[in-house]
């Protein structure tokens, strides 16, 4: 890779952008990003408000505009993309829970796959709409032993996976028909970061039992998995965004964001480096964690990315180092405990500007060098 950008490098100012599932972790990540770019930002989802980053004592400005709706209600977003006039649309509206989809399957392909289709029929009706983005997941792939690359096999043995790999797989019969507008599917790795209180997620279960004082439960210690903040698949969004409108058709495809194989750390190493994360910023100790006997349902025990065609192409990479990761995460959720006037949206703020600091001195190094 030849350079490390700064996501969109300027784009991105004054555009519009519609966020489906703005009022999620990730969705209200972005769709704070987006605004710190400059950007017209307008939600669709579940709640009218940003909703991911509140929680008892916290306070949280986003600044975006949202809209009520369910993602498989196609009037509804058909609706809302006439009266947003995107240019750029990310779809980060989802079932997003593994253990979830083995409860409602029929809801998890519904929203996954059903909501998809529906979210393209809508900005195919809207010329303006120049380019989408498609978040599926890095479980859509079949199962193998290397680093998965984007022309592998789909699968996926549980409900949540095998509704991602369908997505992709209505995602590439649209392409076939439809070339505007211009549609990329990206898989990331597992993202941690402030904000995700969702139900069975490992962080999220850490810092609950963290706040509580007691141990968080551990189902698969010795699974795989390559964690990375959630600004670091960001930035590969943005800076894709940009390129389909830019540069058109030969980035509407699939592409992977997650850390180099090698960096990957199992469920045990990421929650020791939390409990020390969190005992550096809430100034107390985290329980040791405890090993659950009864795992639930099968999950993959390794799972990586081979992301040498963002790398290439787009000249991403993570910026962050795994420690760095975990340390802003627990930075967020010891704040949020600990500090009584915590503003979400003050400290999402201060790390996307860090996260954005870290890249440009990345990008001086490899000039230099």
């Amino acid at each position: 890779m030849n350079s490390a950008r700064l996501p969109g490098d300027g784009f991105y100012r004054d555009r519009r952008v519609l966020v489906t599932g703005y009022a999620g972790f990730k969705g209200s990540w972005l769709s704070r990003w987006l605004t710190l770019l400059g950007a017209d930002v307008r939600g669709f989802g579940r709640s009218a408000h940003v909703g991911s980053t509140e929680h008892p004592g916290t306070r949280s400005r986003a600044g975006v505009t949202g809209t009520a709706g369910d993602i498989r209600d196609g009037t509804a977003l058909s609706d809302a993309v006439s009266r947003a006039r995107p240019e750029v649309v990310f779809h980060l509206a989802a079932q997003a829970n593994v253990l979830r989809s083995y409860r409602d399957p029929a809801a998890t392909f519904e929203i996954n796959v059903l909501g998809t289709v529906r979210l393209l029929e809508a900005c195919a009706s809207y010329d303006g709409v120049r380019a989408v983005i498609i978040v599926t997941s890095d479980k859509c792939y079949a199962e193998s032993d290397h680093p998965h690359v984007e022309s592998d096999p789909l699968g996926g043995t549980d409900p949540y996976s095998a509704s991602k790999a369908a997505a992709e797989l209505a995602v590439a019969a649209w392409r076939s028909v439809h070339h505007q507008p211009w549609v990329a599917t990206v898989r990331a790795g597992n993202v941690i970061g402030g904000g995700d209180w969702a139900a069975d997620r490992v962080v999220a279960d850490l810092a609950r039992a963290a706040q509580r004082g007691c141990p968080a439960e551990l189902r698969r210690p010795g699974a795989v998995r390559p964690w990375q903040h959630v600004l670091e698949p960001l930035a590969g969004y943005l800076e894709l965004g940009a390129r389909l409108v830019q540069e058109g058709g030969s980035f509407a495809r699939a592409w992977n964001f997650g850390p180099d194989p090698r960096t990957a750390r199992s469920v045990a190493e990421l929650a020791t480096e939390f409990a020390a994360r969190w005992a550096a910023h809430a100034g107390q100790a985290a329980p040791p964690p405890v090993v659950v006997g009864e795992p639930g349902p099968p999950e993959r025990m390794s799972l990586t990315l081979d992301s040498r065609a963002a790398a290439d192409r787009l000249g991403w990479q993570n910026v962050l180092s795994f420690e760095q990761a975990v340390d802003m995460t627990a930075q967020w959720y010891a704040r949020s405990t600990v500090d009584a006037g915590f503003d979400a949206a003050e400290l999402m703020d201060q790390q996307i500007r860090q996260y954005q600091e870290h890249t440009e001195r990345l990008r001086e190094a490899i000039a230099v060098a």
